[in-house]
């Protein structure tokens, strides 16, 4: 599962755990990272000197690093981590509760393995090929003195135990493995026991009474002493302990570990430790004293980490940034993910892709323009309507907020006096043929998965406005004409929609998503060239309560530099009030619960729209606590098995609500909502929005009124609606 999708609120990279591309992608997707209990060898030192521009990418993504030692602190600043970012917390291993071994525990450990009669246990833990020959000389040597004493041996690898088994059997040694024991295939005890099992060493060290940690009689560097130490154990290793220099010597120069060179030191230092309980309990001691005394690391870090996302996520570019989660990675939301959001490519095959896709898009434009030309210069058929029509829409594909716009746009014309049609080509409709009717502005004739999420919700939302669907929008708009009296027809997304004529052209421009990327479909998000807002009557800036500094200043540059002539209107999405989902249902224009109510509240997002990230700002600029954000692709129809996971994973992080936008609510199974209500669950609330013209609100509805009053004059019609021109 990607980081991308997982999105976690932070990312702790453990030790010497620094992965270039994972770091990358956290630094993109703002992921703040913290390293713990870091770790760095002298090979490590060598190796990444030579990485250059590579290292200094993963150093400046880190936010914080908390290192074992200072040793470690000194190594990590001589890599570029800069000072003021170090700090020592020493080792979390101190932390671990592996050593919570019980008495009773240790008894049945004992017995498990034949051992509970056994005159001292030598075990050696983490072994490589080559130190299993030399803990057998040694252990040849205890038994010459203790004939009862058994031995241990947990390789490093498992793929080795049989060559291990044969080892001791040419040793002259019986032997058992863990595993044959624990089926009880095994009735005696053996001199050796094979600790061939996963995950129990940590534990199995409780029963020994000397250790050697492998790793370092050989050129390996060692392993962690700490999980014998926290036993309270008498240790012995090899002087090949490079990877863990600081522990080793910590406890070497407080005579609690016992450094060999060659398998005649090992042997020696073994047999004396089993002879000599004296000095054996006083290795003991010292390490479990060493153990107290280091004990705090994990706290340590964890006000660390606390103080690090704390001041991360007050900076002012953090302030709206929400934990998501992408709950559908297919073909399309991995396309719209590259090409769209202008992910970074790596690799050959994907650079030829997105050139191949360039390529195309050159073609696309070329055929665009082409086709404008054509019904500009009269070579193909434009239709007159014979009523007002108002075309809708924008130059890029994503959620500009067309369809709210629509609906403010109806029902202010309705108020006017006007019969007012809205005639939607049925995105994603199941239903097929010319003419939908969606509602005729009594009823409604269609649900969601029918008339498609955007028409059936214009619908839901305005009395006495007739919806259609059709893609032909002329054949809808005659119809709309002849049965429902139509005397303004609004295009919904029908900028491009050429094939019909059209009295005015209002195009969005969304604020948040500045013009896409740049790049015309299918390499970008652009479907026609920006210079065509030549075309737009009214330019209007949506979401621009949401929009980036200096974001709205260039969108009207631009649309100076192509049309002079266009009025600029600026609207907001402005939350009216939060409605219960079953009630929603019910009736849409319901009052629900103030907006200024969510403050505070701990929520899940819950979207499948085209910009959710505007969404969710809208949730934080009221004041709601976003736990998590739970992301489906655009128009996405939810099962219930996938409204079931919502309900668990909001009970799980323990929120107030689920909350969706109201072209989510139309795709929800009503099962959900008998679910929500019987088996108390978390509650779904609808956030409904109306947009609010702000800066030109007055030029458009100035601009409205004039262009209807002449075009009835030039029809020679005295119709004016219910105003005073």
């Amino acid at each position: 599962m990607s980081l991308k999708r997982i999105r976690p609120r932070v990312f702790l990279p453990v030790e010497t755990e620094l992965w270039p591309n994972f770091l990358k992608t956290a630094r993109r997707i703002h992921i703040p990272v913290m390293m713990v209990n870091g770790r760095i060898s002298d090979k490590s030192v060598r190796r990444y000197k030579y990485l250059h521009s590579l290292l200094r990418d993963m150093i400046d993504t880190v936010k914080m690093f908390a290192m074992q030692s200072p040793i470690d602190a000194d190594y990590i600043k001589r890599l570029g981590a800069p000072e003021e970012l170090v700090t020592v917390t020493g080792n979390t291993k101190f932390d671990q509760t592996y050593t919570d071994v019980t008495p009773k525990e240790k008894k049945m450990l004992l017995k498990s393995m034949h051992l509970e009669g056994s005159d001292g246990i030598l075990l050696a833990g983490s072994t490589h090929r080559g130190e299993e020959a030399y803990i057998l000389k040694a252990f040849k040597g205890v038994r010459e003195k203790h004939p009862k004493a058994a031995l241990v041996i947990a390789p490093r690898e498992l793929l080795r135990v049989t060559e291990i088994v044969h080892l001791v059997k040419n040793a002259g040694f019986t032997c058992a493995r863990r595993t044959a024991l624990q089926k009880g295939e095994m009735a005696e005890a053996a001199d050796v026991v094979i600790l061939d099992t996963i995950g129990e060493l940590g534990k199995v060290y409780a029963i020994g009474d000397v250790v050697y940690v492998g790793g370092s009689l050989v050129a390996h560097g060692g392993h962690n002493i700490l999980e014998p130490a926290a036993h309270g154990k008498a240790i012995v290793v090899g002087h090949n302990m490079f990877n863990f220099k600081d522990t080793h010597a910590l406890f070497s120069k407080r005579s609690a570990c016992i450094t060999v060179y060659d398998d005649k030191e090992l042997r020696d230092e073994i047999v004396r430790l089993f002879d000599d309980k004296e000095h054996r309990a006083k290795m003991e001691a010292e390490t479990l004293a060493i153990v107290r005394e280091n004990k705090g690391a994990s706290l340590k870090s964890a006000k660390i980490l606390r103080d690090m996302l704390t001041a991360y996520e007050s900076l002012p570019e953090n302030a709206y940034r929400i934990r998501s989660t992408e709950k559908i990675t297919n073909f399309q939301t991995y396309f719209i993910d590259l090409v769209v959001h202008s992910r970074e490519i790596h690799g050959v095959f994907l650079h030829l892709f997105m050139a191949l896709l360039w390529m195309i898009s050159l073609v696309y434009g070329g055929l665009v323009n082409l086709k404008l030309l054509g019904y500009r210069m009269g070579l193909f058929r434009t239709q007159d309507l014979g009523c007002f029509v108002i075309s809708l829409g924008n130059v890029t594909v994503g959620g500009t907020g067309k369809t709210p716009t629509a609906q403010r746009l109806a029902r202010d014309i309705r108020d006017m006096g006007y019969r007012v049609v809205i005639l939607n080509r049925g995105y994603r409709a199941k239903w097929h043929g010319e003419v939908g009717i969606v509602s005729d502005g009594e009823r409604l004739y269609m649900d969601a998965a029918e008339a498609g999420d955007e028409a059936y919700m214009l619908a839901k939302h305005l009395p006495n406005v007739p919806v259609l669907i059709g893609a032909e929008r002329a054949k809808t708009g005659r119809y709309a004409i002849e049965h429902f009296g139509a005397e303004v027809a609004i295009l919904d997304d029908g900028y491009q929609h050429w094939q019909l004529a059209r009295d005015l052209d209002i195009l969005l421009v969304d604020a948040v998503n500045v013009f896409g990327n740049g790049h015309m479909l299918p390499r970008g998000s652009s479907r026609e060239p920006v210079s065509h807002i030549n075309r737009a009557d009214v330019c209007l800036l949506t979401k621009v309560d949401q929009a980036a500094e200096g974001a709205c200043d260039y969108i009207k540059d631009t649309i100076e530099r192509y049309n002079k002539n266009a009025y600029l209107v600026e609207s907001v999405h402005q939350p009216r009030c939060f409605i219960p989902l079953a009630e929603w249902y019910q009736n849409i224009a319901g009052d629900g619960i103030d907006s200024k109510e969510m403050r505070g509240k701990r929520v899940v997002a819950v979207s499948a729209i085209g910009n959710p990230a505007s969404f969710e700002q809208t949730l934080a600029d009221l004041g709601a606590i976003i736990i998590e954000s739970l992301r489906y692709p655009d128009h996405h129809d939810y099962a219930m098995s996938e409204m079931k996971d919502v309900f668990d994973q909001s009970e799980r992080v323990g929120v107030d609500a689920i909350v969706v936008t109201e072209k989510d609510a139309v795709k929800i199974p009503a099962d959900a909502v008998r679910e929500s209500e019987k088996k108390n669950r978390v509650p779904i609330y609808v956030i409904c929005v109306e947009v609010t013209f702000q800066k030109g609100a007055d030029d458009i509805h100035r601009l409205l009124k004039n262009a209807f009053r002449t075009a009835w004059k030039k029809r020679g019609e005295i119709r004016i609606g219910n105003f005073e021109v």
